[in-house]
């Protein structure tokens, strides 16, 4: 193969992996927002909590290969703390 190809298919593999990095941080978002909504009415958001964490798994899945960042768990004590602080 030659330097142009390999490094299109660098390149490439790049952006597919920032693309791939932006829609699992949208959907983690939005788990983080059902996870907050659920908090504040008091109802139990332990399955949402679950989700975030399952889409931040795959998110730093994907950062160990490079280019994207890693992100934080969630726990049940940083739902209710940003909960409080609002």
């Amino acid at each position: 193969m030659s330097v142009h190809h390999e490094i299109s298919k660098h390149s490439n593999d790049q952006h597919a992996r920032v693309r791939q990095f932006a829609q699992l941080d949208e959907k983690r978002e939005q788990w983080i927002e059902i996870a907050l909504k659920k908090c504040k009415a008091d109802d139990d958001f332990s399955e949402a909590l679950v989700k975030i964490n399952e889409v931040t798994e795959q998110i730093n899945e994907l950062a160990r290969k490079g280019i994207v960042p890693q992100r934080k768990n969630v726990t049940k004590d940083m739902i209710k703390e940003y909960c409080q602080k609002q």
